[in-house]
């Protein structure tokens, strides 16, 4: 089982050898796919048979698939609730059907790619922006981060499910969301706080987060796996 702070899981398989360039532009436009156009239930059939076979491609089984979505079981029944207020059930099933085909194909390239080289495909990508002055190291950073925060909340989520289990609390869902979002902000400020550490609040280049101090002039991060 691949914990979800450190989800890469290695491997020879055809999605593992792919650039992670390729592979940020296939999540870009699969998420498109299914979340941009109406809700429509043979559309999102073939995409659910899609990440199948991708995960089928990727040789991580059915199992992992069935792991991903039981870990956001749980954000997918609070979005589905809410929905349920404002719309007729069968939209709030197709939209939530949406949200969660998204996430499953999140957490596959983060599954079949290192952080290291997210970081660096995302910030080739944003290399022509540097001759307006935008460092983009930090937003390869921000979005790499962004990228594994989904499987970062669903291990948030198991905890706090596991946690009010074991205090015998009953599963209210709005005591969920309400540890859920302590949690995220409490991992949000640990993130920050381990940034600042490293140099990356201040006006000079950035320093590695490896822990070795990057020369100036280089551009490249790599995030700890």
């Amino acid at each position: 089982m691949v914990g979800a702070l450190s989800l890469y899981a290695p491997g020879t398989s055809p999605l593992h050898r792919l650039p992670a360039s390729t592979k940020l532009l296939g999540l870009l436009i699969g998420g498109l796919v299914v979340t941009v156009p109406r809700p429509d239930a043979l559309l999102l059939g073939i995409a659910a048979a899609g990440v199948v076979a991708l995960y089928l491609v990727a040789r991580l089984g059915l199992a992992e698939l069935g792991r991903q979505i039981w870990g956001v079981r749980w954000i997918i029944a609070v979005v589905l609730v809410g929905q349920l207020i404002f719309l007729p059930w069968h939209v709030a099933a197709l939209t939530s059907t949406r949200m969660l085909l998204a996430i499953l194909l999140a957490a596959l390239v983060t599954l079949t790619t290192r952080a290291s080289d997210i970081l660096e495909a995302i910030e080739r990508g944003l290399a022509p922006l540097r001759r307006f002055g935008l460092r983009t190291e930090r937003i390869a950073l921000v979005l790499g981060m962004a990228i594994r925060a989904v499987p970062i909340v669903i291990d948030l989520a198991s905890e706090v499910r596991d946690a009010q289990r074991a205090r015998g609390v009953g599963g209210s869902i709005t005591a969920m969301v309400v540890l859920l979002l302590v949690g995220a902000l409490r991992h949000a400020d640990d993130v920050a706080d381990a940034l600042a550490a490293r140099g990356m609040d201040d006006d000079e280049e950035p320093v590695m987060l490896e822990g070795s101090v990057r020369p100036r002039g280089a551009s490249r991060l790599r995030l700890r796996r």
